[in-house]
């Protein structure tokens, strides 16, 4: 980008002014090379003066002025770490009283760098004075700051490379994909054999040409070499950001001509493809067209002429009606725009005589340069420093709003395309295959076969979108109760099926998961299991085990349902079954009774809602319910007291569901049924009286060995015989059993 966006950006801001011959002779040389634009050069000498001058009285406002315009050269030439160390030292030598603007460059620096915190309080303090003008959207900026800091911790998932086989050491940039099999690659460079060896004073650096370079079988850069060899195209002069119209036979390119005491700005020009040759070589003038803007727009005194606007970056919508390039000429939103022309039918040539800015949407305060289209128009790709960004030029893409059959084309709301396309370097000049997942584009980030700033062209692929899918099957309500041996069938709406079943610890795997799938082995037709744009139903089974009435579900489309998800996704799905028989969360009783304890020690209503969500999840089961004792009373007492807590839970979940009257079987069963434990030693012992005993030494164990009695468990129905669970018809009538509502109170002795 130095030459051909250096370049362009500068024009038009030299021999605004001429040094002063009252000035020392080495003062004069620095301001003479910088008032003519010649940046590169100007350095060196303003440097030099700059370390001459003393901090005394004006001396102090002079080399404030040296420094500023050391800043506005880096600036210029895009090195914007040191353009706001210069613009800083002079804002240390207090030469915001002269020129504000000195905060308001270093507030830009700052942002480009992604310095947004200390670029907010150049900002400020720019606001705080410039006094009356306002033609700078300060509060815009401010802003921006914030949003940037929003778009800096944001990636997207692109795979980004430096594409080592075609840059050589010099600059490398702007690259465009030619021909209907994407076979070519045209792109502006630098390297030794350019038509002109000398270094262009405003960058430093050499001039450029075009180049173009294939793709072999693999997809490797071959054969680089120039698109002329008759000197027509590429001249003395910079050439560069080349592009083709779909047919392959127009070449549209910049030209930014060099000549001695001229300010001329680039311009956009024409060549027709003949074989391997070009012929008919001539510029897009727009002159006429330029002359009216700055007729039209009288307050813009930036320019003297037609001449010394910039006009580049061509980009043609697929039909061949609209170019779409970078200017700076007036009436714009702010530095450098984005505009268009038309296509005339009639005259079978470019209407130049009016051109139409891309509106608020695309450009900025900032600058929008670098246009770019896919093959259908349907994305539009620029690169701005306006819009909130990494650093730098970012590269942002808008989605096409209107027809692509219109002539008029327009395009949305820029999104920023983010890490690692985009860093806090500039990054510019996209080119995208037809695949809308990869394609090229240049960045000045540094890598380890580059120097600082230099533009290289980046490769940019789309990761395939892949997803797998693992199931783990529990106990309902129980993670830690894993299953395994569980049959899991997954089926594909309107595709395929397959089973699997959950792991044996013993045998290998991660018990009660099943594999993971996702590549199908030998199946080229099908060579995933969990494939894009599609809806899963997951079902498990096992013996003694009830399912849920609902299966599990996944889905692979997109939010509208029609389209798939643009991001790769690993599923897990958690399946609970219910096994014949659970043991519910405690529920605890007052002494002695059959109410429910709700206090700081233990919400029973929490555990009643396990049973509540049971029943509701799974409408089609028939439970029944147990409730169990302690062994610390006579056998008739308990099993009373037994019966009247599994009415208490039953009348409970009438109470939430009065069909549940039919669905829920309260059972006493006293101290008849000790529970089981598995001891220290691992060994399973039933929770007896005479067990129990040996412990009264031990009170807490002796206590807490009780309590695991005192429960209540839940038993799916079946059907007499059989393990087939007994359904239940949640639309047929239901008459409750009368003495589920009667207790017996009191308890028998």
């Amino acid at each position: 980008m130095k030459h051909l966006f250096t370049f362009f950006v500068c024009v038009g801001l030299a021999f605004a002014t001429l040094a002063q011959s009252n000035q020392p002779k080495y003062i004069q040389e620095a301001l003479k090379l910088y008032e003519s634009g010649k940046y590169f050069n100007a350095i060196p000498k303003l440097e030099m003066a700059y370390k001459k001058m003393t901090n005394k009285r004006k001396s102090i406002s002079e080399k404030g002025s040296m420094a500023f315009k050391l800043g506005d050269c880096y600036r210029k030439l895009e090195q914007y770490d040191k353009a706001a160390q210069w613009y800083g030292s002079s804002i240390e030598l207090k030469y915001y009283d002269i020129e504000p603007k000195a905060y308001y460059y270093h507030g830009e620096m700052l942002r480009m760098s992604g310095n947004l915190k200390a670029a907010k309080e150049s900002y400020n303090n720019y606001k705080s004075k410039r006094g009356k003008e306002n033609s700078i959207n300060i509060e815009g900026l401010i802003a921006t700051c914030s949003e940037q800091a929003y778009v800096h911790d944001k990636e997207a998932k692109y795979e980004v490379k430096a594409e080592s086989k075609l840059n050589a050491k010099e600059f490398d940039m702007a690259p465009f994909i030619s021909e209907k099999k994407e076979a070519q690659i045209y792109f502006g460079t630098q390297r030794e054999a350019v038509l002109n060896p000398q270094r262009d004073p405003i960058t430093g650096e050499k001039y450029m040409d075009i180049w173009v370079a294939d793709f072999d079988a693999k997809g490797d850069f071959v054969g680089a070499k120039s698109i002329d060899n008759n000197n027509i195209i590429n001249t003395k002069d910079n050439e560069g950001t080349a592009i083709l119209d779909k047919k392959g036979k127009t070449l549209y390119f910049t030209r930014c001509p060099s000549m001695p005491k001229k300010n001329l700005g680039c311009e956009i020009w024409t060549a027709d493809k003949s074989g391997d040759e070009w012929e008919n070589v001539h510029e897009i003038n727009l002159k006429a067209a330029l002359k009216k803007q700055i007729n039209e727009k009288q307050r813009d005194s930036t320019f003297a002429s037609a001449e010394e606007i910039s006009v580049g970056h061509p980009c043609i919508t697929s039909d061949g009606q609209m170019l779409i390039f970078a200017s700076n000429m007036p009436g714009g939103y702010g530095g450098k725009d984005l505009w268009y022309i038309k296509y005339d039918k009639k005259a079978r040539n470019w209407d130049t005589m009016q051109v139409y800015n891309m509106g608020s949407t695309i450009n900025t305060a900032g600058n929008e340069l670098f246009p770019s289209l896919s093959f259908d128009d349907s994305l539009f790709f620029f690169a701005s420093d306006g819009h909130p960004g990494i650093g730098g030029l970012d590269i942002f893409k808008s989605s096409i709003t209107t027809s692509k059959m219109d002539a008029e084309k327009k395009w949305g709301t820029p999104v920023n395309m983010l890490k690692p396309i985009n860093s806090s370097a500039n990054d510019y000049a996209i080119t995208i295959r037809k695949d809308l997942k990869s394609g090229y584009f240049t960045s000045e980030r540094s890598n380890p076969k580059n120097r600082s700033y230099t533009p290289d062209i980046y490769s940019f692929t789309t990761p395939p979108v892949t997803f797998d899918l693992t199931v783990m099957v529990h106990e309902y309500g129980n993670k830690n109760n894993v299953i395994e041996g569980a049959r899991v069938t997954v089926i594909e709406k309107g595709g395929q099926t397959w089973e699997g079943l959950t792991a044996d610890s013993k045998k290998g795997g991660k018990s009660g998961f099943t594999e993971k799938w996702a590549d199908r082995k030998g199946d080229k037709l099908r060579p995933r299991y969990i494939n894009g744009g599609f809806d899963y139903e997951i079902k498990a089974a096992k013996s003694r085990y009830f399912p849920m009435a609902k299966p599990a579900m996944i889905t692979t489309k997109d939010s509208t349902g029609k389209g798939v998800l643009d991001q790769s996704k690993s599923f897990v799905v958690e399946i609970q079954l219910i096994p014949i028989e659970l043991r519910t969360p405690e529920i605890r009783y007052h002494l002695d009774k059959w109410t429910f304890v709700n206090d700081k020690t233990i919400k029973s209503s929490d555990s009643l809602q396990f049973l509540v969500n049971l029943l509701k999840d799974n409408p089609d089961i028939v439970i029944e319910l147990y409730s169990h004792t302690d062994s610390r009373d006579t056998e008739s007492h308990n099993l009373a007291l037994s019966e009247n807590r599994a009415k208490a839970v039953y009348n409970y979940l009438v109470g939430v569901d009065p069909k549940n009257a039919c669905r829920v079987i309260p059972i006493g069963k006293g101290e008849s049924e000790p529970a089981k434990y598995k001891d220290e030693k691992g060994v399973d012992q039933v929770l007896t009286e005479s067990y129990i005993n040996q412990f009264k030494s031990d009170r807490n164990k002796f206590e807490a060995l009780h309590q695991m009695n005192r429960r209540t468990t839940v038993r799916i129905v079946m059907e007499p015989g059989t393990d087939i669970p007994k359904t239940f018809d949640y639309n047929a009538p239901c008459e409750p059993n009368p003495n589920y509502k009667k207790y017996t109170d009191p308890l028998p002795n």
